[in-house]
């Protein structure tokens, strides 16, 4: 027969033992969360979704945002234009040109400095996807994912394509930084007949009084 202060003892040793044990095991779970976090030498605003496909370009040097109210006004704060690239988790292309041009720091700071850049899952935002696939469709004759739309920070869009190799991209991209710079009126007129060719002037006109795009 156990003694009753012996069996006292023996439970306050299991007591300390097992919180012993879980303060060792959440310390080491939170020390494996701040190594994985430092392991990453950029995150961007994406780190704050949901979307399994937006959070897999979280660490990527271009500083993507969601698309939002927030990412628009900070697009006419900064009078930058807006690129917005739409794909989702199962899109091969969406794989490799995030390998070959967002993950790349040169091609980062070519965007980073010219554009608001939006990354849109389209299973996510399938009506944003329509949108700007509409767009590039009219501009391209052709539409496919990963999907890169550049517009006015309005939103409305003026140019467009899907995959693009690096060094095209990368030529895309200064192009397309200059001609906002320079020829912009031609950019805004272009903007405008993409808007009536897809007869969908109410959609564009509403990106702005929508603002939460739910």
């Amino acid at each position: 027969m156990i003694h009753p202060f012996a069996r006292l003892r023996l439970l306050t040793a299991t007591i300390l033992i097992a919180v012993s044990l879980s303060f060792s095991s959440c310390t080491h779970s939170q020390n494996k969360e701040n190594i994985m976090m430092d392991n990453y030498k950029h995150t961007n605003e994406l780190i704050n979704e949901s979307s399994p496909y937006l959070l897999q370009h979280a660490h990527n040097p271009v500083n993507w945002h969601a698309w939002n109210e927030k990412t628009l006004q900070l697009a006419k704060d900064e009078d930058k234009p807006l690129l917005i690239s739409v794909g989702y988790s199962a899109c091969h292309w969406c794989h490799v040109m995030e390998h070959e041009s967002f993950e790349d720091e040169e091609v980062a700071q070519l965007m980073n400095e010219n554009f608001i850049c939006i990354k849109v899952d389209r299973e996510e935002r399938p009506d944003v996807d329509d949108i700007y696939m509409n767009a590039v469709q009219i501009v391209s004759g052709s539409g496919g994912w990963p999907l890169n739309c550049f517009a006015l920070p309005d939103g409305r869009p003026f140019w467009g394509g899907t995959y693009f190799p690096k060094q095209k991209w990368m030529n895309l991209l200064t192009q397309i930084a200059e001609m906002y710079k320079s020829r912009r009126p031609d950019l805004e007129s272009q903007a405008e007949s993409i808007t009536q060719s897809v007869n969908n002037d109410n959609v564009f006109s509403s990106l702005e009084d929508q603002r939460e795009f739910t």
